[in-house]
């Protein structure tokens, strides 16, 4: 078994590489070239459009409903250790080479979107959509994009399931005192209340949960910045400086080179967005609409609101508290952070956040693997997929999940290289969709 892990991890490594980083980055940068920076200068259409409604039109939910299923199972524990990761590790610096991946990201998300509604079909259970569906309908490699879902389906059991629930369980027993399977009962009966009802359900539910804890952990986070308001443009300066030039080792940190801050403010920034690996497309396939672009602007918010908002804001409560410098490992140092500021209660906030975050993504990727698993088995595999689902969430929260946390690293990636070979494929069917809706 030891042999197993290493070789998964050892896979993982060399999946999520420079080569596997710098094609996500380029990918973006390529698409932002050919759009000519859509994503700026479209970016205040696409917050009007989140609220319009395409009344009698194919799709399963609203365009904000599908924005925020898709935020679900983006804004997750990446949002707090995988910032304070990227900052542990490659120092302040990373926060900018984080924003730069969410901006270039922006057109990668909205790219996917177009593809996601441009070749979506009808099923029995709602509409499909995805990159298995425009790597087959459009890009003609269906073999491609049924290797795309069978990595979607394993991952989803890991990185948006087991994974989630062992990060809600393991903070409310630190915080809390509450035992790991008193937490993973919790969470699979909730989730069992809201997935069995299927797409309608899920976005009905992600449009009142995703507003209310993102909206909460600002507000939280906020708090922290007013009160710590003299320290705010010293860690802009940090952010800054170290995007530039190696960061110094100081107190309890070890210092950072800027190769450093590149890798893993590049890494994190794409874990948390999810900006080309091809899962939120299948939220976005959802959408009421008759137009393969009017859901596109609003999927790009997705990147924008969760790495220059909620990334950012994690970031600056990070660097203006002391914790960061104090050797406090990246799994407790948000929460460290907030504490320094807000005392006891601080600590409580993150914990009720990270568990929230974590249940929004077990509902969001839950979707993305019943879609998977359906174009992989049929439709009448779903309901299977849904029980299967909810049962791992106890095992997760109640077991060691290093191995698992490596496997789903490895599965995410292989989602990455299939979707990016259909969006390089098909770039110019984005342009020539954009072109007409934009010209019209």
């Amino acid at each position: 078994m030891n042999s197993i892990e290493t070789l998964i991890a050892t896979l993982s490594g060399w999946v999520w590489g420079p080569p596997m980083l710098t094609l996500l980055v380029g990918t973006g940068l390529y698409l932002t070239i050919l759009l000519k920076g859509l994503q700026f200068r479209t970016l205040p259409l696409a917050f009007r459009l989140i609220f319009h409604k395409d009344h009698g039109h194919e799709g399963d939910i609203s365009h904000f409903a599908a924005l925020m299923t898709a935020l679900a199972a983006t804004v997750g524990i990446g949002n707090f250790v995988g910032v304070a990761t990227a900052i542990t590790l490659g120092g302040p610096g990373a926060v900018f080479w984080m924003w730069m991946t969410g901006l270039v990201g922006m057109v990668t998300k909205y790219s996917e979107a177009v593809l996601a509604v441009k070749y979506r079909e009808k099923g029995q259970h709602g509409m499909r959509g995805g990159p298995m569906y425009y790597l087959a309908n459009g890009a003609g490699l269906p073999w491609l994009g049924w290797l795309f879902a069978l990595f979607t389906a394993l991952a989803t059991f890991g990185i948006g399931n087991m994974t989630q629930a062992n990060s809600a369980a393991k903070i409310f027993e630190a915080t809390f005192h509450i035992a790991p399977w008193v937490t993973g009962v919790v969470l699979m009966v909730l989730t069992a209340l809201v997935i069995l009802g299927g797409i309608r359900s899920i976005g009905k539910f992600t449009s009142i949960l995703v507003p209310f804890m993102i909206v909460g952990y600002m507000a939280a986070s906020l708090t922290v910045l007013v009160l710590n308001v003299a320290e705010i443009p010293s860690a802009f300066g940090l952010i800054f400086q170290h995007a530039f030039s190696p960061a110094a080792a100081s107190g309890g940190f070890a210092g950072a080179i800027i190769a450093a801050a590149m890798r893993f403010g590049i890494a994190r920034g794409v874990f948390s967005n999810e900006s080309g690996l091809g899962s939120a497309p299948i939220a976005a396939a959802a959408a009421r609409t008759h137009d393969p672009v009017k859901q596109a602007p609003v999927s790009m918010t997705q990147t924008f609101i969760d790495t220059l908002v909620v990334c950012t804001m994690t970031a600056l409560v990070i660097l203006t508290a002391n914790s960061w410098t104090q050797g406090v490992r990246a799994g407790q140092l948000t929460s460290a952070s907030f504490r320094e500021t807000l005392g006891v209660p601080g600590e409580i906030i993150v914990a009720l956040a990270t568990a929230l975050f974590a249940y929004s993504t077990l509902i969001g990727w839950n979707y993305y693997g019943e879609k998977a698993i359906e174009y992989l088995f049929g439709s009448r595999s779903i309901r299977v997929y849904r029980i299967a689902f909810i049962a791992t969430v106890i095992v997760g929260a109640m077991m060691n999940l290093e191995f698992v946390w490596n496997f789903s690293d490895l599965m995410n990636g292989m989602m990455t290289i299939p979707n990016l070979i259909g969006l390089l494929l098909l770039s110019k069917v984005v342009k020539e969709e954009t072109d007409r809706y934009f010209k019209a």
